[in-house]
């Protein structure tokens, strides 16, 4: 039997080999962090994650300790985020809202520990990142079901940002009114258009007047102020909370299935690596076509060519110009790849005008944690 002080040396040798590995990886931590920073990427990608634990499960020989060697690298990669969190801790996120808007709540869900700046416009969001006031804003994209929020996609076309991640938040509208309001009081509810659009029936339902606000944590924080008890706003659950108001109703959207794509912006583009590809990479295309026929189908076809699924198309019309469209693709795919340059290349040629808008990988609700 070997002589258990030798062991016990060799493990000491190990461990301080571990310890100078261990502050080597989390020097480059940290150079991650720094990118996810400048590039207005979460911390946490689970399929990222799934991935790395699969590579590094298959470096054990020995099958009876593999087990244990996946749990190690789970903590690992849990401590490697917790330095990241603290790292970007002086994140500055714009959003469009006050506080407990839903824009908001994805933001906090992206970046658990960011400092938080609410603007008035989604305009003057995304220009705050822009002149550089705030290093990302989180803006929507599209509602599963009022449909796309049209000053972003033109902001998408117009502007200089570009999107990094993306994440689909359930929305669940709530009621709300002050604590000496009951039901039968209520006469009008104001919100953002979009929640009085996805709650639309339950409003002709009740018989309730509409009015708009900026916002749905603005309507909650109108009612909170007003002496008005036939005011109720339709917020989120959060709201509520926030502005100390009672919850009449949970859930009145029309669609049970009722969520929003948040998106985050950035100055720099962040592109996928070219040779390792995943399943859940999309990207955004925003773009004009000559003035001839079939211009926009050939566009399209090329997309096809290229092996590329289209997820999504619209038209926008061009504020300066009458009767003038831009068009918006998203598609699945990395775009970072040869294929992709390619594919760039040969719509270069044909628009007239061409914006890579945004890369990102499918993050659910779920993913991110709070």
């Amino acid at each position: 039997m070997k002589d258990i002080t030798e062991t016990r040396q060799k493990i000491e040798e190990i461990d301080r080999n571990i310890a100078v590995s261990f502050e080597e990886r989390m020097a480059l931590v940290k150079d991650i962090a720094d990118y996810k920073k400048e590039h207005g990427l979460s911390v946490r990608d689970s399929a990222r994650e799934a991935l790395l634990l699969e590579k590094n499960r298959a470096y054990i020989k020995n099958p009876e300790i593999e087990e244990y060697y996946v749990e190690l690298q789970r903590a690992i990669i849990g401590l490697s985020c917790d330095y990241q969190e603290r790292l970007m801790s002086g994140l500055k996120v714009a959003y469009c809202g006050v506080s407990g808007a839903f824009a908001q709540i994805a933001a906090l869900k992206m970046f658990p520990s960011a400092q938080f700046f609410s603007y008035k416009s989604f305009e003057e969001a995304y220009r705050a990142v822009e002149i550089g006031d705030c290093d990302c804003c989180v803006l929507p994209l599209e509602n599963s079901y009022a449909g796309e929020v049209d000053a972003v996609t033109d902001l998408l076309f117009t502007g200089s940002l570009f999107v990094n991640q993306v994440i689909n938040l359930p929305i669940k509208h709530c009621l709300l009114a002050k604590s000496d309001t009951s039901a039968k009081d209520i006469k009008t509810v104001i919100s953002h258009g979009q929640a009085l659009k996805q709650c639309k029936g339950y409003i002709s339902e009740k018989g309730f007047d509409s009015s708009e606000a900026a916002n749905t944590a603005m309507a909650a924080e109108l009612v909170k102020n007003s002496a008005d008890k036939t005011l109720a706003a339709i917020a989120s659950y959060e709201a509520a909370d926030i502005y100390g108001l009672k919850v009449i109703e949970r859930n009145i959207n029309d669609s049970r299935g009722n969520s929003t794509r948040f998106a985050a912006f950035s100055r720099v583009q962040n592109k996928p690596s070219p040779s390792k590809l995943r399943e859940d990479e999309n990207f955004i295309l925003v773009f004009t076509v000559q003035n001839k026929a079939g211009a926009l189908a050939q566009t399209l076809n090329i997309l096809g060519a290229h092996g590329y699924n289209m997820r999504s198309l619209r038209s926008r019309p061009m504020k300066n110009l009458e009767w003038q469209y831009f068009f918006y693709i998203e598609a699945e795919g990395n775009i970072n790849s040869e294929n992709g340059k390619a594919l760039l290349k040969e719509l270069s040629a044909i628009c007239a005008r061409l914006k890579l808008a945004g890369t990102y990988f499918v993050k659910n609700y779920e993913e991110v944690n709070l």
